[in-house]
C-alpha cells in the first residue's frame, strides 16, 4: 500500500488524483473558412486515395504548441497566453505546395516561417515551464511550422502519396489575427477551444502593466 488512498492509477499507468484531471492542449493558428474548406477537400482526397484516418479527424492549422496539464493550470495558462498575444502583431502566412516527414507525414508548406518562429521562441520563453507536466510529457514546441495533411502514415500510405503530392501545387494565404487553445481529455480524440487571444500588438509598456495591474 502506498499510504494513499486516494490515488488511483489511470488508463497508462499515471497517477490519477480525483478532481486533477488531465488534458491535452493545442496552441494553432486558425485558417479562414475559405482556405480551410480549401485544405479539407485535399485532406479528403488524401483520404480518398490512401485510406488515412488523420487525413479526415484532424481539421486544418498551424500547431505552434502541444502540451499535456492539468486543468487546474488552464487559468494560469490562458492569463499568460494573453498577455502574450496582447503584445504580438497579426502573423501573415503564405503556403505554397507540400512536403514531408519522412516516412510517417505528409503536409503543406509554409513558407512564411520567420514570424511564426518569433512567435514560437516568445511563447516558449515566457511559458515553458508552466506548461511542463513532467520530465516524460514536457512541451513541444513547433519550430517548422506547417499544415498537416496526413500523419502515422504507413510505410506503402507515405510512399504512394508522396509520390503523387511531391508533384502537386497548392498555394494559400491568411492572416492570422488571433491563436485559439484547443483542449481534450487525455487520450480522447476530440478538441475544442479552451480560449482565443486576439494578437494586439500593444506597445510593451502597455502589455507589462496589463501583466502586473
Amino acid at each position: 500500500m502506498s499510504g494513499l488512498p486516494f490515488l488511483r492509477r489511470g488508463t497508462e499507468g499515471e497517477t490519477v488524483i480525483p478532481g486533477y484531471n488531465v488534458y491535452e492542449y493545442l496552441l494553432v493558428l486558425n485558417p479562414h473558412e475559405d482556405l480551410r474548406n480549401k485544405i479539407m477537400n485535399v485532406k479528403k482526397a488524401f483520404y480518398e486515395s490512401y485510406k488515412s484516418s488523420t487525413a479526415l479527424y484532424s481539421k486544418p492549422h498551424v500547431t505552434l504548441v502541444n502540451f499535456t496539464q492539468y486543468e487546474m493550470m488552464e487559468e494560469r495558462i490562458i492569463n499568460r497566453l494573453h498577455h502574450i498575444a496582447m503584445g504580438c502583431p497579426p502573423v501573415k502566412i503564405e503556403m505554397k505546395d507540400y512536403g514531408s516527414f519522412p516516412a510517417h507525414t505528409i503536409y503543406i508548406n509554409v513558407t512564411s516561417k520567420v514570424p511564426i518562429q518569433n512567435l514560437v521562441k516568445n511563447i516558449r520563453t515566457e511559458t515553458q515551464r508552466l506548461l511542463k507536466f513532467d520530465e516524460d510529457k514536457k512541451p513541444h514546441f513547433i519550430m517548422e511550422p506547417h499544415i498537416t495533411i496526413a500523419r502515422k502514415l504507413l510505410p506503402w500510405q507515405y510512399e504512394k502519396g508522396w509520390l503523387e503530392y511531391s508533384h502537386r501545387n497548392f498555394t494559400g494565404r491568411f492572416i492570422a489575427d488571433a491563436m485559439l487553445l484547443l483542449k481534450r481529455p487525455a487520450g480522447e480524440m476530440k478538441y475544442e477551444i479552451a480560449a482565443r487571444f486576439a494578437f494586439e500588438n500593444l506597445p510593451v509598456a502597455t502589455v507589462q502593466g496589463a501583466l502586473f495591474s
